[in-house]
Formats: structure tokens, C-alpha cells, sequence
């Protein structure tokens, strides 16, 4: 694999940029199904304390993994986006509130996570303290939280199906350049 397609260049994403966007989207969609199936379960299920333990180490995870995007993002240059100008300019308004939601929703899971006081414990490997506490805050920050992953989840399927139309309908490389650095 030549090491110039692990960065980006104006015309295709590298290596890099693919494989986070993918470990990305993938983490959301499996954080979201995991949220939407451990809030059914009761206190007598044996994954009542498990999956929100699982959930949680999965989300702070995703945080650095998101800080790690991001500064490559920041780092690399963008490919230029196809369509006409207003696909383009909804393309960059959709990956920045796709990034500010996605950051806002992890924000929102810590203050669940804390509200107690206690830190957040990842798989045994470290300590989120708990920095803020309030009345109420759980509650809150717990439909704030809902209301940011249906929003995630919303924005996430018009840019996949805007990807699907560069496809198909445009027949661009726009999908194509998210799948491989060759096309």
C-alpha cells in the first residue's frame, strides 16, 4: 500500500480519513440500537447494569476516537465535494452539524453518566471523573441526550442516502472515494 494513500489529497479521502468514518459510523449506529434496547430492560435482566456499563465505555471510546478525526480532518486537505453548489454547501453544513451533534450527544451521555457523582469507569482501563453535578441533571441531560441521537441518526441517513444519489443518480465518485483510495 503506498503511504501517500494515507492521506488526503484534493481529489480522493486517504486510508485514514475512510477507516475513521466508518469506525465512526458504525460505533453510532451499534451506540444507538445498544440505547434503544437497554432502556426496555428491567432491573431483574442480566444486562440491566451490563449494557449501560458497555454503552458508556463505548461512547467516551468514541470520544477520542472523535478528537483523533477531527485533528486529521483539521490536518489534511479536503477532497473537493461534487454536485451543484447548493449540494455542496448542504454537504459541509450537514458533516458540521453531524460533528457538533455527535460531540453535543457525548457531552450530554457524560452528564448522565455523572450526575451521581461517580465517575465513568471504562472496561477497567481508566476513570472519567465527574466534574458536574446538578438537580435534575440526569433527567435532563437523559432526553437531551435522546432527542441529539434520533437527531444523529436522522442526519446520518440524509447523508448516506445523499451519497446513495451521488451514486446512482449523479453516477459521481462521491460514494466511491468513501470505499477505496482508487476508482
Amino acid at each position: 500500500m503506498d503511504s501517500l494513500t494515507w492521506r488526503n489529497t484534493l481529489n480522493n479521502y486517504g486510508w485514514l480519513s475512510i477507516g475513521l468514518h466508518w469506525l465512526v459510523a458504525i460505533t453510532v449506529i451499534g451506540l444507538f440500537a445498544l440505547g434503544l434496547w437497554m432502556v426496555e430492560l428491567t432491573y431483574y435482566d442480566a444486562w440491566y447494569r451490563r449494557a449501560p456499563d458497555l454503552h458508556k465505555g463505548v461512547g467516551v471510546l468514541l470520544f477520542f476516537v472523535m478528537l483523533a478525526r477531527l485533528a486529521w480532518h483539521l490536518g489534511n486537505p479536503r477532497p473537493r465535494l461534487s454536485g451543484a453548489p447548493w449540494e455542496r454547501q448542504a454537504a459541509r453544513l450537514v458533516h458540521g452539524l453531524l460533528y457538533l451533534l455527535l460531540y453535543a450527544l457525548m457531552v450530554s451521555g457524560y452528564l448522565i453518566s455523572t450526575a451521581d457523582g461517580r465517575a465513568i469507569d471504562v472496561f477497567g482501563l481508566f476513570n472519567i471523573p465527574a466534574t458536574l453535578t446538578g438537580k435534575n441533571q440526569e433527567d435532563i441531560a437523559g432526553v437531551v441526550h435522546a432527542a441529539l441521537a434520533y437527531g444523529v441518526i436522522a442526519l446520518a441517513t440524509l447523508h448516506a442516502l445523499a451519497a446513495l444519489k451521488h451514486h446512482f443518480i449523479n453516477r459521481d465518485n462521491t460514494l466511491k472515494r468513501m470505499l477505496s483510495t482508487r476508482h
